[in-house]
């Protein structure tokens, strides 16, 4: 196949482009991702099966999740 090689200057040139700055047509709407969500979404909710469920334990004073050799 044919290798195609742009040069730094090409690609900082598209960037700045007027296409660039447009969203690709036929893109969902999905809010907060590809449009800004709005100020009324919904709370996350504690969940009782949760994975992550700690039982009187406290996060503060315990062990790094990973120890750093110095």
């Amino acid at each position: 196949g044919t290798r195609i090689i742009y040069d730094r200057k090409f690609l900082l040139d598209r960037r700045n482009s007027p296409m660039a700055q447009t969203p690709p047509c036929h893109l969902p709407n999905i809010p907060g991702v590809t449009s800004p969500g709005s100020a009324a979404t919904e709370e996350p909710r504690a969940d009782t099966n949760s994975l992550n469920h700690t039982e009187g334990k406290s996060s503060i004073g315990e062990d790094a999740q990973f120890e750093m050799d110095i």
